[in-house]
């Protein structure tokens, strides 16, 4: 048992001190990205390195947050170097359209209706659904339950039914064989309820967009209120997506 108490006391407080105090991230941590340049049409046909179609010159350069993949090959398409990953981890969103980053300007997500948050109680419960994911996304949402983040101290918390939820947080591209679980779970949530995007493939259908067996995103069968980009978005991503629309960040 002293044993136990030593090793306790030396590992000290490991909880971040977000959001009171901003997260510290690697030089290799892939944010927001930030468009330093023109990207040209020959750029954007580019598959190999942009599999999504993620960048786009139309009406001026662009990039889908919801189709990018993070992916450090996609920096290889604009050769001038006019693509760079920020450490700004703030991505998430209130609507689709939000996710077109130009001008280097993003709409964060916004707190949900007066009605709505007052029933919550600005808490939330939630029930994970993963529809046809790699579970990268899903590894980063459990760890926000582990002593580093520690979701719960925010009133945020997972349950095991759809029936005992607010909400549901769902990862994967959507297949076939679970459009129509997803329906039911969804069904299965009280009024009033929200559903949480994570990741490309749950927003846009990911590298599988187009595909027979999936059904190109969470929005195709069921409406989104907060889309939460990356492939894996970082669990603070997540967090502060959950916060805003909690209305629990001040900025």
């Amino acid at each position: 048992m002293w044993k136990i108490i030593k090793a306790r006391i030396k590992q000290g407080y490991r909880t971040l001190k977000y959001p009171k105090e901003e997260p510290v991230f690697p030089e290799r941590f892939r944010g927001k990205p930030v468009i330093t340049g023109p990207i040209s049409l020959e750029e954007v046909r580019h598959k190999e390195f942009d599999p999504t179609g993620a960048l786009t010159d139309s009406n001026g350069s662009a990039v889908d947050l919801g189709k990018l993949l993070f992916n450090e090959d996609v920096k290889k398409v604009c050769l001038q170097g006019h693509l760079v990953y920020s450490q700004d981890y703030r991505m998430a969103v209130s609507k689709r359209e939000d996710l077109i980053l130009k001008n280097n300007e993003l709409k964060l997500a916004y707190a949900l209706e007066e009605k709505i948050k007052k029933i919550f109680g600005r808490s939330l419960r939630l029930r994970e659904v993963c529809a046809g994911s790699c579970n990268g996304c899903d590894s980063e949402i459990q760890a926000l339950n582990n002593v580093v983040f520690d979701l719960s101290r925010f009133g945020i918390e997972f349950v095991a039914s759809p029936r005992h939820a607010d909400g549901l947080m769902v990862t994967g591209a959507v297949t076939k064989n679970m459009e129509l679980a997803l329906k039911k779970a969804y069904e299965a949530v009280a009024d009033p309820k929200i559903v949480i995007a994570v990741g490309a493939c749950a927003i846009s259908g990911g590298p599988f967009y187009g595909g027979k067996e999936v059904c190109n995103g969470v929005d195709s069968l069921i409406p989104v209120d907060l889309y939460v980009p990356g492939c894996p978005p970082h669990p603070l991503t997540i967090l502060d997506g959950l916060l805003r629309i909690l209305d629990r960040l001040e900025k």
